[in-house]
């Protein structure tokens, strides 16, 4: 029988991986998704609650299942260099943060490495992709995707993914110490 904690883990990266289709298309309904960089939440946020496995794998589907459920990102070649992208955040988050000191700024360190990790890996991923489909991608267009036209989504993911973190680690502590009758 799986442990209570897989089941769990398998439950929220559902839901991450749900959320993640969801986002983008109320941000793309207000115009502002490319900018606001919606579907990177739930995968920095699945990484930091259900681990390193867990964040990869939503990271890594995520972008595929919102392609084909909705069209966006288009397949090829974005979708594809986001899989490696969102794997990377999601792995890089939940890898991390164990090894940083919560209590001096550790999730906000993971994030921001995660973030820079997973910006290098969509940057060598979409000049491989880019390349191979005749498109052009150079060392401007990448700063200023990653960075500069992100900036946004950059701001939004420093602010909301710790709390969301920090309330949702506190959410199953509450529930995990109620299952057991525990105060």
């Amino acid at each position: 029988m799986r442990d209570h904690h897989y089941i769990r883990n398998m439950v929220l990266t559902a839901l991450f991986i749900a959320a993640g289709i969801m986002l983008p298309s109320f941000f793309h309904f207000l115009g502002a998704g490319a900018t606001f960089l919606p579907m990177h939440l739930p995968v920095l946020v699945c990484g930091f609650v259900c681990g390193w496995q867990w964040g990869l794998l939503c990271g890594a589907v995520l972008p595929l299942l919102s392609s084909m459920l909705t069209g966006m990102p288009p397949l090829y070649p974005m979708a594809i260099s986001m899989v490696f992208e969102l794997a990377a955040y999601g792995f890089l988050s939940g890898w991390l943060l164990p090894r940083c000191s919560v209590r001096r700024g550790g999730l906000y360190l993971a994030l921001i490495a995660a973030m820079l990790g997973g910006r290098l890996v969509s940057g060598a991923a979409r000049l491989i992709l880019f390349g191979l489909a005749g498109m052009p991608f150079g060392w401007q267009i990448f700063i200023s995707g990653a960075f500069i036209t992100g900036l946004p989504g950059i701001l939004l993911q420093l602010a909301l993914v710790p709390p969301l973190t920090v309330a949702i680690h506190k959410l199953l502590a509450l529930g995990y110490l109620q299952a057991y009758g525990k105060n």
